[in-house]
């Protein structure tokens, strides 16, 4: 085994993504998970079309952001898994599945308020304080999309 200088191994630990970065993808790539499989069921289970329209735009885009986080972090030099739901989104996920058709538009419409603000704090705070540029710029572009997803999700809360 080749034995590395003290500059090698700095040189190496400058280039590898910080843990703020690797935590940012597989975060941004959960939420993206979330939002595209909730959405699946809402397009089942949803009785208001309008409900079953935000569902449709929610996969559309939620794929397009996963696949752009995706160039970016590889662009970044960041390893890239496949996403993974968190603890909370599997129970979400649960609660629509078990939600009686009377409540399932309302709790749909509630859960995508929630994770979405969440959404919108990950890609607003990374876009802000990110250590890598193309994940950066892709989160900034993001918040945009995420605002409005929210005020769509407002609007068919009857909040405005």
């Amino acid at each position: 085994m080749p034995f590395e200088s003290g500059e090698q191994v700095q040189a190496q630990r400058a280039r590898a993504p910080s843990w703020a970065t690797r935590n940012y993808v597989m975060k941004a790539g959960a939420a993206d998970l979330y939002e595209i499989r909730s959405s699946e069921i809402a397009l089942r289970r949803a009785r208001r079309a309008d409900v079953r329209e935000l569902a449709q735009m929610l996969i559309r885009d939620h794929r397009r952001t996963t696949a752009e986080v995706t160039v970016a972090a590889r662009a970044d030099g960041v390893p890239v898994r496949p996403p993974m739901l968190e603890a909370v989104q599997r129970n979400m996920i649960r609660q629509l599945e078990r939600s009686g058709p009377a409540m399932f538009d309302r709790l749909y419409l509630s859960q995508q308020f929630t994770a979405h603000n969440q959404a919108l704090m990950l890609h607003r705070n990374y876009a802000r304080r990110g250590d890598a540029r193309a994940l950066r710029r892709t989160a900034a572009g993001a918040v945009p999309i995420i605002q409005g997803h929210i005020a769509h999700v407002r609007r068919l809360q009857g909040m405005r």
